[in-house]
C-alpha cells in the first residue's frame, strides 16, 4: 500500500512537467506561414478588431445609464488602461514574432500548462464573440429591412422554447460566417485585403459623423439645464471606463499575426500604438459629438447614432450609419475568424492540441483545417444558441490572458534567459570558446554546454551580473537577497504581487457590500494588502534587468518595469471581480473541460515533453578544470528498473590558450 503512494521526488518531477516553458527557436524568423503583412495591414487588422459595433452601440448605452456627457472621460481612462496591456504585447510581439498571442506568451515565460489553460480560454473568447457579432449583424441588417428576414423564418420555419437556444435559427448569420470563413482560408493577404474595403468604408462613416456632428453641435446639451457634464459623478465616470475598457478589446490580432509580418520587431510596436491611438480618438470624438447633438437623457440606447442625425431632421444619415455600423462588424468578424485558427494552431504545433490543426496549405500558407472547422463551430454557435447570456464570459478570458502577459513581461525582463535545448540526438555542438576565458580556480559542473558555457567569459570582472540578480548598489542593503539563485526572487515576487493584486481588488468589490466590513477593518486590510502589492515591486525593482530573452539591443520596451505590468495587472484582476458569479460559473465549467483536455492529450503529445525524454535517453555532464581541459563524458542512462548497462565514452578535447 505505501509503496502505491507517489513519492516527494514524483511529485516534483510532476509540477515540473506542469510549469516547463517552452524552448524557442535559434532563427525565429523562420516560418511555414507567408511573411506578407505591412505595418498598414496589421495596425487595420487592430483597428477592425477594436472599433466595430461598440462604437454604433456602447456609446448610447454608456451615455445614457451609466456616465452621461462623462462619457468622454470614460473613454480617456479606458483608453490608458488598455494602453499598460497593449504595451506588454506589444514588446511581445516585437520579440517572440510567433503565431499564438497570450498562449505562446505566456508558454516562453510562465508555464506549460497555464498557457493551455490561456489559449483554451481565447479559443472559446474568439468563438463566442464572432458568433455574437454576425448575429449582431444580422440582426441590424434585418432591422434596414423591417425584420422582414425574421418574420418568414418565424412563419415558415418555426420558433423554439429551449433554454439556451435562440428563439429562431439565425440562417443570415450562418451565411455570413460560411462565407467569411471561406474566403480567409485563400490567405492572409486575400484577408488583408478585405479588410482595407471594409476599415476603408467604415473610417469614411466616422468621419462623416464627426464632421456632421459637429456642425449640428449644441453646447447647451452639456448645460446644468441638461444634467450637466458629469450627472453621475465620479462613481459614474469609473464604472463607464470599467464598461469602456471591453471597446478596447482586438488589438491582440496585431500580435496574433505577428508571423506573418515581414519586419515584426519595428511593424508590431507601430501598428498596435497607431491602432489603439485611432480607436481611442475615434471612440472619444464620437462619443463627443453624439453627446453635444442630443440630450444624453434621451439618447436611444439601440441606435443612438441613428436615432441622434434622425432627431435633428437627417433622416437620411441613418442609413450612412447603418452602412458604416455593418462593414465595422464585418472587420470584427474579420478579426475574429483571423486570430481563432493561428491561435489553435499554435497549441496544435506546441502538441497541446490535436496534430491535424497544425497543417498548413502549402498554396494558400495558412491553418486551412483549423480555420474551416472552427469557422464551422463558429457558424453553428450563431445558428442555434443564444448568446446573450455568454457574452459577457468574452471579458473574463480577454482579462486573464492580459494578466498573464503582464507578469511574463515581469518574468522574462528579470529573469535568466533560457536559450536553446540540447541537442535530442545526443549530438555536442562546442561553442567557440577562448581557453583566457577559462579563469576558474575551482571544478564546476553544468547541466548542459549551451546552456552554461556562456558563465565561464562572465567571471573575467565582477561588474558582470547575470539577469535576475542584485544590483551592485542595493548589496548594502539587501544582500540577503543575493543567496537566491537568480530568478527564484523574481518568482516569488511576481507569486506575492498576483496574490496580493488579488486580495485588494476582492477588498475592493466585496468587503462594503458583500462582506459589510466595518471601517476600520476595510482600511486596515485596504493598507496590508497594498503594503504587500508595494514590497513584491521593491522586491523586484531591484534586480539586474538585462533586456529581453533573445536580444540585447531592443527596438521597443516597456517602460517602469515592474511597475506598469504591475498596474495592468491590478486594473484586470479588478475587473474580472466586477464579473457576476455565474460568468465565474461558466468559465469554470471551461476550465475543467479544458484541464481534461490537457492530461488526456497534451502534456504526453507536448514536444517539450518529447524533447525531454529524448534529452533523458542521452545524459551529458561537462565538467571545466582549472587547466582549461573540457571533458565531456557521454553514458547511456538505462530505465531504473532494468540493470544498469551501457557504454562509457570519454572525449577529451584541449583548448588552446
Amino acid at each position: 500500500m505505501v509503496s502505491r503512494l507517489p513519492r516527494l521526488a514524483d511529485l516534483a518531477r510532476f509540477c515540473q512537467k506542469l510549469n516547463r516553458v517552452k524552448t524557442l527557436e535559434e532563427d525565429m524568423m523562420e516560418t511555414s506561414f507567408n511573411r506578407c503583412l505591412t505595418t498598414i495591414d496589421l495596425a487595420l487588422l487592430g483597428i477592425g478588431g477594436m472599433v466595430g459595433s461598440g462604437l454604433y452601440v456602447l456609446t448610447g448605452t454608456v451615455a445614457k445609464d451609466t456616465a452621461g456627457p462623462a462619457i468622454v472621460i470614460s473613454f480617456i481612462i479606458a483608453g490608458i488602461a488598455s494602453l499598460l496591456a497593449a504595451l506588454c504585447y506589444a514588446e511581445f510581439g516585437a520579440h517572440v514574432p510567433k503565431t499564438g498571442s497570450a498562449y505562446m506568451f505566456t508558454y516562453v515565460s510562465v508555464g506549460e500548462i497555464w498557457a493551455f489553460l490561456i489559449g483554451w480560454n481565447v479559443i472559446l473568447e474568439y468563438m463566442i464573440g464572432g458568433a455574437a457579432v454576425a448575429r449582431a449583424w444580422s440582426g441590424y441588417l434585418d432591422a434596414i429591412f423591417d425584420h422582414r428576414i425574421k418574420n418568414f423564418t418565424e412563419t415558415h420555419i418555426g420558433t423554439w422554447h429551449v433554454p439556451f437556444l435562440a428563439h429562431y435559427p439565425d440562417f443570415l448569420a450562418f451565411g455570413i460566417l460560411l462565407i467569411a470563413t471561406s474566403l480567409i482560408s485563400f490567405g492572409a493577404r486575400v484577408s488583408s485585403w478585405l479588410n482595407h474595403i471594409f476599415s476603408a468604408v467604415s473610417m469614411g462613416v466616422i468621419l462623416f459623423i464627426l464632421v456632421m456632428g459637429f456642425i449640428l453641435a449644441r453646447p447647451q446639451n452639456w448645460s446644468a439645464s441638461e444634467g450637466g457634464f458629469a450627472p453621475y459623478g465620479i462613481s459614474g465616470i469609473m464604472a463607464g471606463s470599467a464598461t469602456c475598457f471591453y471597446a478596447f478589446v482586438g488589438f491582440d490580432v496585431i500580435a496574433t499575426c505577428s508571423e506573418e509580418a515581414r519586419n515584426p520587431q519595428r511593424a508590431i510596436p507601430r501598428a498596435i500604438a497607431i491602432a489603439l491611438s485611432l480607436a481611442t480618438g475615434a471612440y472619444i470624438l464620437v462619443s463627443m459629438v453624439l453627446t453635444l447633438m442630443v440630450p444624453w437623457h434621451s439618447l436611444d440606447p439601440d441606435s443612438a447614432l441613428a436615432d441622434a442625425f434622425y432627431r435633428r431632421g437627417y433622416a437620411w444619415a441613418g442609413f450612412i450609419v447603418a452602412a458604416g455600423s455593418i462593414c465595422a462588424m464585418n472587420t470584427v468578424l474579420l478579426s475574429n475568424l483571423v486570430s481563432l485558427p493561428r491561435i489553435v494552431y499554435a497549441m496544435a504545433e506546441d502538441g497541446l492540441f490535436f496534430q491535424v490543426f497544425s497543417r498548413i496549405h502549402p498554396r494558400t500558407q495558412v491553418p486551412v483545417v483549423a480555420s474551416v472547422v472552427f469557422g464551422i463551430l463558429m457558424a453553428i454557435l450563431a445558428l442555434i444558441f443564444d448568446l446573450e447570456a455568454l457574452v459577457q464570459f468574452l471579458s473574463i478570458g480577454t482579462l486573464l490572458a492580459y494578466t498573464f502577459v503582464a507578469a511574463s513581461v515581469i518574468i522574462l525582463r528579470f529573469q535568466q534567459a533560457k536559450t536553446g535545448a540540447p541537442n535530442p540526438s545526443g549530438g555536442n555542438e562546442m561553442a567557440p570558446a577562448s581557453a583566457e576565458n577559462i579563469s576558474t580556480p575551482e571544478t564546476k559542473e553544468y547541466e548542459s554546454f549551451s546552456d552554461k558555457l556562456q558563465l565561464v567569459g562572465k567571471e573575467k570582472g565582477k561588474s558582470q551580473r547575470e539577469p535576475g540578480q542584485l544590483k551592485a548598489a542595493f548589496e548594502p542593503y539587501l544582500d540577503f537577497l543575493s543567496d537566491f539563485y537568480p530568478g527564484e526572487v523574481v518568482t516569488v515576487g511576481v507569486i506575492v504581487l498576483m496574490v496580493s493584486a488579488i486580495c485588494l481588488s476582492a477588498i475592493l468589490v466585496f468587503g462594503r457590500n458583500q462582506l459589510h466590513l466595518p471601517t476600520w477593518s476595510y482600511a486596515l486590510l485596504l493598507l496590508l494588502f497594498g503594503l504587500a502589492l508595494a514590497l513584491s515591486l521593491l522586491q523586484i525593482g531591484p534586480l539586474c534587468p538585462p533586456g529581453f530573452i533573445l536580444h540585447s539591443l531592443l527596438p521597443l520596451q516597456l517602460p517602469l518595469v515592474p511597475l506598469t505590468p504591475a498596474l495592468s495587472i491590478f486594473i484586470n484582476v479588478y475587473l474580472m471581480l466586477k464579473l457576476n458569479y455565474m460568468t465565474w460559473l461558466r468559465f469554470s465549467v471551461w476550465l475543467i473541460a479544458g484541464l481534461m483536455v490537457y492530461f488526456g492529450y497534451g502534456i504526453w503529445h507536448s514536444k517539450e515533453n518529447l524533447r525531454e525524454s529524448q534529452a533523458h535517453a542521452v545524459s551529458a555532464r561537462y565538467v571545466v578544470f582549472p587547466s582549461s581541459s573540457l571533458e565531456e563524458t557521454v553514458q547511456t542512462v538505462q530505465p531504473s528498473r532494468q540493470p544498469s548497462q551501457g557504454l562509457e565514452e570519454t572525449v577529451e578535447e584541449e583548448a588552446k590558450r
